[in-house]
């Protein structure tokens, strides 16, 4: 076991050097959103596969209605009604037109489609009573080729549409359906096996006798991994013995990672580091930061069924509910992320002017729960109140974290802060 004082950047440098990303997965598309696809997809139809019409109107030559004007409109014989999905079966020649809708092919010897309000349509449906429309008069020009939508104008056959390393949005899966692919290849979400640990702790929905606490931490962090694309598999709680504590552990190490909550600081029972480090290479941390000092992370091992070890990533988070989801934050969210093929790991930050003062009293980088708004096209910050790591509102409360450098002894109201945004103030979703 290693015990040693890193920076923020020192301790998830050295996480990230530990996990790489799972093997891929092929799956349904609308299962696929969020996950980085592994193969470039080519298409193999063009898209739209036929020219067609952008807009409800009537597919006409251009050269006849070129000069039409509401004093001297162009009279046009209708040869035939066009909806979408069906192929014109009469061409347009000369002094004819078809009546066409949005999307249909564009038919034969057509080359413009001049749209119903230019024309006297509306006219002619108030005064009949029954029957078609076999004759049209069109009184506004219209642009040489306008309103088609030409083959191959929005997908080429042959051409790649999305490339692989692309993380999958809402869009790219309608990309994919657009060209008929009813699933894709993309690397899997990983298996998160959470475990809290301490005497103290009590499930949630049972009594609550002296000196316990309910379990909020596996709650918190089983939601954290869940929002950032991983599948929680929460193993409830471990006590303060090897008896209760090695049997967990050993069923979470099926799993892609473990995170443990509690057990990681100088006070803490030892029996928790020696199980972890039993089953592993675990270093202990102190981190230069705030809330969440203690740390650990390091490497599971469990024998595979072809004799070679399989190695399961371990984060242990100190055990105050908000130092845990802060830490989760910091080194837990980079490190799910890069499993899944992502690679950008940071935080969304800006920078914002504090309306309170945060005060660093041992050089340690501060994360302060802030809420923040937006005022005028600028941001402002203020702290949620009291911060102690315990206090777990304080989360429920916040936006973002505002940060205070190491070197930094206090930031006063009226300071520029860098924020890490846990939510946008502008998505109410």
């Amino acid at each position: 076991m290693e015990l040693g004082w890193l920076t923020v950047e020192e301790a998830l440098e050295k996480i990230l050097g530990y996990v790489h990303a799972l093997e891929p997965e092929e799956k349904p598309i609308l299962d696929c959103l969020g996950q980085v696809l592994v193969e470039n997809v080519v298409s193999g139809i063009s898209i739209p596969p036929l020219d067609n019409t952008a807009m409800d109107g009537y597919a006409v030559l251009w050269e006849d209605v070129r000069y039409a004007t509401e004093d001297a409109p162009i009279s046009l014989i209708v040869i035939e009604e066009l909806p979408a999905g069906r192929i014109g079966q009469k061409k347009v020649t000369p002094g004819t037109a078809t009546r066409i809708m949005t999307g249909a092919p564009l038919p034969e010897g057509a080359d413009t489609i001049v749209p119903f309000e230019d024309t006297d349509e509306e006219e002619q449906k108030k005064s009949r009573k029954r029957g078609g429309i076999s004759n049209i008069e069109v009184f506004r020009s219209t642009p040489r080729g306008g309103n088609i939508r030409r083959a191959g104008e929005d997908v080429e056959i042959g051409s790649t549409i999305i490339k692989a390393g692309t993380v999958l949005r809402p869009a790219e899966i309608g990309v994919l359906a657009s060209l008929g692919q009813p699933t894709a290849k993309v690397i899997r979400k990983p298996v998160v096996s959470i475990l809290a640990t301490g005497d103290e702790l009590v499930d949630v929905g049972q009594p609550l006798s002296p000196g316990k606490i309910y379990n909020s931490n596996n709650f918190s962090v089983a939601s954290l991994v869940l929002r950032y694309g991983g599948i929680p598999r929460v193993l409830g709680i471990a006590r303060d013995n090897m008896k209760s504590l090695r049997p967990k552990i050993l069923k979470a190490m099926r799993s892609d990672m473990v995170i443990t909550s509690a057990g990681v600081s100088k006070g803490d029972y030892d029996i928790v580091k020696d199980v972890l480090a039993r089953q592993g290479e675990i270093s202990f941390w102190m981190v230069k930061m705030k809330p969440a000092r203690p740390l650990a992370f390091g490497l599971l091992k469990t024998p595979r069924k072809d004799g070679r070890m399989r190695q399961v990533p371990h984060l242990g988070l100190p055990g105050n509910p908000v130092s845990s989801m802060i830490a989760f934050e910091q080194f837990g969210r980079p490190a799910l992320l890069k499993m899944q093929g992502k690679e950008d790991f940071q935080k969304p930050t800006i920078t914002a002017i504090m309306e309170d003062s945060i005060v660093n009293t041992d050089g340690r980088r501060i994360f302060a729960r802030a809420i923040v708004r937006k005022h005028k096209g600028q941001y402002y910050a203020r702290t949620t109140g009291p911060q102690g790591s315990g206090i777990l509102t304080s989360m429920s409360l916040a936006n973002g974290l505002a940060i205070v450098p190491e070197d930094v002894e206090e930031v006063k109201s009226g300071d520029v802060v860098e924020v890490q945004m846990l939510d946008w103030p502008e998505d109410r979703i």
